[in-house]
């Protein structure tokens, strides 16, 4: 192996002008760990140089397959650095300490996934229209410079606080196309990707597919097959017919989007620039669809994050005062925060991914305070109210349900507010407060965190398969 492709090895030029030459840790504060993966932990930070708030993926390249991390880490670099697309997340620079890397990006409020845990109830159908145009917007700008994402998902399509759709994570792409590997995440994957051997070649399209897959998850909760083993689904997806919206609600255009997105046969599956001009996507809608659905939901986050802090106050004082609590009264602190008045409920959907994405680029509490003196020698942690960002807003507060209307919308509250100029304001006043702000609650942020474990279940398997597949190709 050469010395240039040893893990940490800078003596290369080309690959020492990857990175930035700075301490990270002088340059950034405010560390907070608001999600976990297999590759490490992503942090929210402060630049101390502009005060700005940004994201910080951290990857470890010591331990077991040190110069595979290593060139994973080198390879998505160089995949950041050549993006310039207002819907493919913003990167800022790598720095190297102690033999892991600081990957650092524009921060986002959550992701499309962290949207259907909150509400717990699928997006309106103008939203996923908005949702999937940004990101589709991303993909072909993508593969117009020959590169694939090969991991579209709920989970890795972020919103940043203006409103702007952004892809993310791109530790899965392909800085070539076509491409062979068996990359991705199985409930997401397009028959192609996993049916590509040495001689099997796939192209951008399985993107499409994969957006396709995420429509329907958007629409439903989950993608198809989720209830089925991950390799059980694999086999399913390469061998049987496509998947389809289950629900005759959804508009026709809609149901055609999804169905040219998910044609079985490559050729027949429109490219992604092709794909803008759907007219699922090209009907007319507000402005501030986003902008209205992140105001809702950081609504909804404030609530859970009110409720969980009064619930765990109350064990803590109860505790404190009359010992620990009896099962029966847990179970009756579960049902009474069960019925808390939320939008629907449901049962949360947890996906295990083979590649976590930056979409856990949040979390859930602007800053802390600790609970009254009667818990003083057990500290209690209480979540901030948002309100400085949510009155910036004018349309929070209300549940907007938008309608199709012949193929045209009209937004009623259209002239009260210029979209353009109100997002680069909020823009411009959300770069200067080096604050939180997230469209994520603290219990979500904890799940993600802990969920990276059951993950390492499924890369086993992913890693099996891939075994397998490479020994059918020798034979």
């Amino acid at each position: 192996m050469p010395s240039s492709a040893r893990a940490g090895n800078l003596k290369d030029p080309e690959v020492a002008d990857l990175f930035c030459k700075d301490d990270p840790e002088k340059l950034f504060a405010d560390l907070r760990e608001i999600g976990h993966g297999s590759f490490g932990a992503v942090y929210f930070a402060r630049d101390v140089r502009n005060n700005e708030v940004v994201a910080i993926k951290k990857m470890s390249y010591s331990g077991k397959q040190t110069n595979e991390k290593w060139q994973d880490i080198i390879k998505e670099v160089k995949f950041l650095q050549k993006l310039r697309h207002p819907n493919t997340i913003e990167y800022r620079g790598c720095y190297l300490k102690e033999h892991t890397a600081w990957l650092v990006m524009e921060y986002c409020l959550g992701s499309a996934s962290d949207l259907l845990e909150v509400h717990k109830k699928p997006l309106q159908e103008i939203e996923i229209a908005a949702i999937t145009h940004g990101a589709l917007q991303g993909l072909a700008y993508l593969h117009s410079h020959n590169m694939i994402h090969r991991d579209v998902k709920a989970g890795n399509i972020l919103l940043t606080e203006p409103g702007q759709v952004k892809l993310g994570d791109f530790g899965s792409a392909s800085i070539v196309a076509p491409a062979n590997s068996f990359v991705g995440t199985p409930y997401w994957m397009a028959p192609e990707v996993i049916l590509a051997m040495d001689e099997g070649q796939y192209d951008g399209k399985v993107d499409v597919w994969s957006l396709g897959i995420t429509s329907i998850e958007l629409a439903e909760r989950k993608p198809p097959l989720f209830n089925m083993n991950a390799m059980s689904a694999l086999y399913h997806i390469a061998q049987n017919e496509s998947p389809i919206l289950q629900s005759n609600h959804w508009s026709d255009s809609f149901r055609n989007f999804v169905d040219s997105c998910l044609q079985k046969i490559p050729q027949d599956r429109p490219t992604s620039d092709v794909l803008l001009n759907h007219r699922f996507l090209c009907r007319e809608r507000p402005l501030t669809v986003i902008m209205d659905l992140i105001a809702r939901t950081k609504d909804a986050v404030r609530e859970l994050d009110n409720l969980q802090y009064r619930k765990m106050k109350k064990i803590l004082y109860q505790e404190k005062h009359n010992g620990p609590m009896g099962e029966s009264q847990e179970e009756e602190e579960d049902s009474e925060a069960a019925s808390c008045k939320m939008n629907s409920l449901g049962s949360n959907h947890s996906i295990p991914s083979t590649s976590v994405s930056t979409g856990s680029q949040s979390s859930s509490v602007n800053s802390m305070q600790e609970v009254d003196d009667s818990c003083s020698d057990m500290t209690m942690m209480h979540p901030q109210d948002y309100s400085s960002t949510l009155e910036s807003s004018p349309h929070t507060k209300k549940d907007h349900q938008y309608t199709w209307d012949d193929g045209i919308h009209r937004d009623p509250r259209a002239g009260l507010r210029p979209a353009s100029s109100d997002k680069s304001s909020q823009a411009q006043n959300y770069k200067n407060q080096g604050r939180f702000a997230t469209i994520k609650s603290a219990s979500l942020v904890t799940k993600q965190i802990h969920e990276h474990e059951q993950e390492s279940e499924l890369r086993e398997q992913m890693s099996g398969y891939k075994r397998m597949r490479r020994q059918h190709q020798k034979q």
